[in-house]
This record gives structure tokens, C-alpha cells and sequence, in this order.
């Protein structure tokens, strides 16, 4: 009886590994060129030759002068979430912004914010416009017509 219990458990799995769908299978392989793509490590090394968060200083005034600026911010519901998440590194009273957002105009609106706070000699924007990412409705367009694609290649 346990032999054949053992020989349906096998024959169950074996079918079910077998019949996993290509679009798992493909889903699966990534080749060298996607991987080359997502390397940002060349990137990161040239961000990190300036100012970076963990060289912020614990004083208290620099610690002060980095959250009015973040409440300032944060308070904008006009600004995104990306824009939200600016960095926002103070150095003894230099604050430095670093990071992506949307728009030309988010990244003004960022500026400003700091501005406000300390005066525009003491900042430094490094912020960066973001290309717009791929629609979701485009993503799913694309997606149904590769599977379409595979099915006419089967």
C-alpha cells in the first residue's frame, strides 16, 4: 500500500512540474542583457562622492533645519510620493537635495522649500527629473500580446 501511495505522489508531482506553463519557465530566465540593465552600481558610486545622509551631522540644528524642511515638503500634496522622498542631507547648515522627482516643477517646488529655511547659499540641488515610467495600461497591452505571440509559436 505505502509503494503505492509513493509511485502517485511521484506521478502527481512529475505532472505538475511538467505541466508548468512556458510563460513561468520564461518568466524565469533572465539573460545577461536584463541584468546589465538593472546595474546601477556605477551610478551609486558617482552619488556617493558628495554628500551623503550618513554624513549628516546629530546636532540639533542641523537636525532641526532637515525636518522644517521635510514637513514643508511633506505638507505639498501637490508633489508626489517620489518627490516626498527626496533626500534631504544638512551639513553644518548647507543642506544638499539629492534624489529623483517628477517634474521640473517638483523639483523647483523642492528647492524652494529649502530655500525658505536656510537661504539659497547654503543649498545645493542635485535632484534629478525622473523619466516617466511606462503606463500600466501599456504594460498590459504589451504583456497580452507576447502571450498571443507564444501561443501562435506552440
Amino acid at each position: 500500500m505505502k509503494k503505492i501511495t509513493l509511485m502517485v505522489a511521484v506521478t502527481l508531482s512529475a505532472a505538475v512540474a511538467l505541466s508548468a506553463s512556458p510563460m513561468v519557465w520564461a518568466a524565469q530566465d533572465t539573460g545577461k542583457a536584463d541584468a546589465a540593465k538593472a546595474d546601477n552600481t556605477k551610478k551609486n558610486k558617482e552619488e556617493n562622492k558628495g554628500a551623503t545622509a550618513d554624513q549628516q551631522k546629530e546636532n540639533k540644528s542641523d537636525r532641526e533645519i532637515t525636518r522644517q524642511i521635510r514637513r514643508t515638503v511633506v505638507k505639498d500634496k501637490s508633489l508626489s510620493i517620489t518627490a516626498h522622498n527626496v533626500k534631504i542631507i544638512t551639513k553644518d547648515g548647507h543642506v544638499t537635495l539629492k534624489g529623483p522627482v517628477k517634474s521640473e516643477d517638483e523639483k523647483k517646488t523642492v528647492e524652494k522649500a529649502a530655500v525658505g529655511v536656510v537661504g539659497k547659499a547654503k543649498v545645493t540641488n542635485e535632484l534629478e527629473v525622473a523619466p516617466p515610467k511606462e503606463k500600466k495600461e501599456k504594460k498590459d497591452k504589451k504583456e497580452t500580446t507576447d502571450q498571443k505571440e507564444q501561443k501562435e509559436q506552440k
